[in-house]
């Protein structure tokens, strides 16, 4: 009995595809042509014929292997070696993209850190503007504020502003009215430069009304009797004699508060608001006046 021996199926789809093989030596040219000249050829066309003899074929294959392994002797089926080198190629390029893989989530870990502390950084540096800008504007208004203060202790000396009594007075008046620290010293060098002026009473009221404001009883006193020298009619005289007798009060000068008081009563009385009359009698009692 002869030995059948075992043999592949790349063997067997060689020894089906051998017929087809034998066709097309003899259907080709018997003279060689160039690689640029020769046509590309046509397209095959699955004809039902083709396909019964391809069927037939893969069935004869089918019948031969059937017959083989009932021979005790088995279709041994062999890997291609260039399908073994296109697995290792491939399962290298799995282990390179996933280690890429790998190092893009790392990167995009990093460029997330990054952003966040870029954020961070841009917030900090906004906070540092906003703390540097408030500590400029609070330097500039402590400089201001120096600067009145050293103008407010300078020697008061005649000085005009403007070189009219009426502009420099209305400046003055605006500065008072706006709480602004340098009124004080604008009256007072008003009242030095312009002494006969018409607004020279009323700038001695208002500068009394700030001398009171600063705690300065003594000087509004003064400021106050220079307003109302010669007892004006004003709007503004029954009120500051109020005062007047009010800081000649506080700094225990009650007969000159009291005299203040008859004057209020004997000069402005008739016609003055009831609030007028009233701290007047206060006054009054306090100081202890005569009857």
């Amino acid at each position: 009995m002869t030995q059948l021996r075992p043999f592949t199926v790349s063997a067997l789809a060689a020894a089906a595809a051998a017929p087809l093989m034998a066709a097309a030596m003899v259907l080709a040219p018997a003279h060689p042509v160039q690689a640029q000249q020769q046509p590309q050829p046509p397209a095959i066309e699955w004809t039902p014929r083709r396909l019964d003899q391809l069927d037939r074929n893969v069935r004869r294959l089918e019948r031969a292997v059937t017959q083989r392994n009932a021979a005790g002797a088995p279709v041994i089926i062999e890997t291609d070696p260039e399908v073994v080198i296109l697995q290792g190629v491939v399962s290298d390029m799995q282990r390179r993209l996933a280690d890429l893989e790998a190092t893009v989530q790392r990167m995009n870990g990093d460029n997330e850190r990054l952003t966040f502390a870029v954020d961070e950084a841009q917030r900090d540096n906004a906070a540092m503007r906003r703390l540097l800008t408030d500590s400029n504007n609070r330097i500039t208004e402590l400089e201001g504020q120096l600067q009145a203060v050293s103008e407010a202790n300078a020697p008061i000396v005649a000085d005009s502003p403007t070189g009219d009594a009426r502009q420099d007075f209305d400046r003055a008046i605006r500065m008072a009215n706006s709480n602004d620290v340098r009124a004080r010293r604008a009256l007072e060098v008003f009242v030095i430069t312009w002494p006969d002026a018409a607004q020279a009473r009323e700038a001695n009221y208002r500068l009394g009304d700030l001398r009171t404001g600063d705690g300065d009883q003594a000087g509004a006193v003064q400021a106050y009797a220079a307003a109302l020298s010669g007892w004006p009619r004003t709007s503004w005289a029954p009120e500051a004699t109020i005062k007047l007798a009010t800081g000649l009060n506080a700094t225990e000068r009650n007969t000159q508060a009291c005299a203040a008081v008859r004057e209020f009563f004997q000069r402005y009385g008739e016609g003055a608001p009831t609030t007028l009359i009233n701290r007047a009698r206060q006054i009054r009692e306090r100081a202890e006046c005569p009857a």
